[in-house]
């Protein structure tokens, strides 16, 4: 069969699966567009922004475990994918970016709109094809998902000259993939396995510090094998929240930066930690000479980049974490046999108390709404099913601390790369990918305001979700940062609370808005939200600008300099936890 090249590219997309492409059309990519009026069922939604098409994509991704796909012309539409990009890279998001690009007559010859896209993308994705032929299009839109979708996920750029996609080309489908030199490991070996159990066995203080590998692998139920069999207390981090259930026993919650005390302070009195699909990043670890100390370290990762990368390791294991803590649960549940696991019951003990005694917590006033009252009523009045996204900053922490996650890919954030505006775009994404989910994006005024325009895509292509500002007037995680530990010097952080008008800018979007200025207002406002279906809702809530995020570690700190509330001065700590 004899196609244009535009068709092929979209008959390889539809036989990889492709339902939706999230893009913004241009002169380069215009050959794309045409085959979308009426030869392809690929459904397009045309964002306003390409950073917002890219970050659809990257919620798409999350929500349903699929390869999102955006597109974007040459030059200017390919450069604002970049932040996606370097996004997904960061997070090990699935996506693939189409862009278009110049005629090959004139690659490298400053023509219009002509940008050097593959070779600026290098180091922001897993990989990236320019497409100098037209016969090789098929083979590489194949190679492109299998690389993104495989081994550690990530983002791959396929750039489409404008010739090549009007040019005529044989369309034949490969059957086999050859890719000598990308050859992922993802099965476990059982020799590195049974070492692994072994440590377990014999460890006093585990912990098992699960990371977004786990759910990128979809391996939530050999999770909580794993931890039921052996006992053995969960920490989730950032980018894992939800991969382990918040009402399970063993569940300690989120550690790093800005976790709560008892997550925090297990890993650093561990004398195992058990990585599953984490990195040991800086905002867990924080100084990373004094975290853990003594702890021996079992590292599993489907990328083996990482495992040493920052933590000396013990026992290193290789491979898919679905597979491996599958490998993990049968072993250990073999070595224990008919008596079960180790008694922990003084290292449980101790958990526990902390728990007790240092929780998470925060003073709701009569006149001042707390934001963190506002997620908690959230969650109180969503279900289990809500998938909550988040931008980046106070209001990031305050949802991943006091949302309670009981299932994966319902917790959608920018961790690694913290990127500002992801929430709006990135809720988009993931309910065009979930339609029969509630969506909900917790979301700051600084946040909303980068890449609010996707409400008008929201509107037009009635793809409905709530979006909850947290309005506090400040960019608030600097502010906070500044308060601490710049004497109160504020600069560059007040944005003025009232400008815009987010209620009168959400209905000139075509959304409902709503303001919520006190506690008593916050129930009938959410329930209001949640009834509405046909359209998206903001809703403004007025919260206290005074309000921080705790417990939190100061940049470059040991994690055992963890301050607990605003009483405490940066670096006075309750007291160094003790040893079991």
């Amino acid at each position: 069969m004899t196609f244009k090249g535009a068709d092929a590219v979209l008959k390889a997309l539809e036989q990889e699966g492709v339902e939706v492409i999230f893009g913004i059309p241009g002169g380069a990519s215009m050959p794309i567009y045409d085959p979308l009026v009426d030869r392809s069922p690929i459904r397009h939604v045309l964002c306003r922004h390409e950073q917002g098409a890219g970050h659809a994509a990257e919620g798409y991704a999350w929500a349903t475990g699929k390869v999102g796909v955006c597109m974007a012309t040459s030059g200017p539409g390919a450069t604002n994918l970049v932040t996606p990009l370097a996004d997904a890279k960061m997070d090990s998001v699935p996506i693939v970016a189409l862009t278009g690009q110049v005629p090959t007559p004139v690659v490298g010859n400053d023509a219009f709109q002509e940008a050097d896209i593959t070779g600026i993308t290098i180091p922001v994705t897993k990989h990236n094809f320019l497409v100098k032929r037209p016969e090789d299009i098929v083979e590489t839109i194949r190679e492109a998902f299998h690389i993104a979708s495989t081994g550690r996920p990530g983002p791959v750029l396929v750039d489409l000259p404008k010739d090549v996609l009007n040019a005529d080309v044989e369309y034949v489908w490969p059957e086999k993939i050859n890719l000598p030199g990308y050859r992922p490991t993802t099965k476990g070996n059982n020799r590195q396995v049974s070492e692994a159990v072994k440590l377990i066995l014999a460890a006093e203080r585990p912990v098992l510090y699960v990371g977004g590998g786990v759910i990128k692998a979809d391996a939530a139920p050999e999770l909580l094998e794993l931890a039921s069999t052996g006992r053995l207390p969960v920490v989730t981090t950032l980018m894992a929240r939800g991969a382990f259930p918040d009402s399970n026993e063993l569940c300690l919650g989120m550690p790093g930066m800005h976790g709560n005390y008892t997550a925090v302070t297990a890993m650093q009195r561990a004398d195992l930690l058990v990585a599953l699909g984490a990195r040991f990043d800086d905002r867990v670890t924080g100084k990373l000479s004094a975290f853990a100390p003594n702890a021996k370290i079992v590292h599993v990762d489907v990328d083996p980049a990482e495992i040493g990368k920052n933590r000396a390791v013990d026992v290193p294991i290789v491979g898919d974490c679905k597979d491996v803590i599958a490998k993990l649960a049968h072993e250990l549940a073999k070595r224990q046999g008919e008596g079960g696991a180790p008694d922990r019951s003084a290292w449980i003990g101790q958990l526990d108390e902390w728990r007790r005694k240092y929780p998470l917590r925060y003073g709701q006033e009569p006149d001042r709404l707390k934001p963190q009252y506002c997620v908690e009523r959230l969650r109180a009045l969503a279900d289990d099913d809500t998938i909550c996204v988040s931008g980046v900053g106070q209001h990031q922490m305050h949802a991943a601390q006091y949302w309670r996650f009981e299932k994966p890919r319902h917790w959608i954030n920018s961790g690694g790369l913290g990127t500002m505006g992801f929430a709006v775009p990135a809720a988009m994404g993931a309910k065009v990918g979930q339609p029969d989910k509630r969506v909900v994006a917790i979301d700051g005024d600084g946040c909303f305001q980068m890449t609010a325009q996707e409400l008008a895509t929201s509107n037009t292509e009635k793809i409905p979700f709530i979006t909850a500002i947290l309005n506090n007037g400040y960019l608030g995680m600097v502010r906070q940062w500044q308060e601490l530990f710049f004497d109160e010097r504020y600069s560059g952080v007040y944005l003025n609370p009232d400008v815009p008008d987010y209620v009168k800018l959400a209905e000139a979007y075509g959304a409902v808005g709503m303001r919520v200025d006190s506690p008593e207002e916050v129930d009938a406002a959410i329930e209001k939200a949640y009834a509405v279906e046909d359209r998206s809702v903001v809703i403004d809530f007025r919260v206290d600008p005074r309000e921080g995020v705790f417990p939190m570690v100061p940049a470059g700190a040991s994690n055992d300099e963890i301050i607990l509330g605003p009483e405490f001065a940066p670096h006075e700590t309750p007291g160094e936890a003790p040893i079991v």
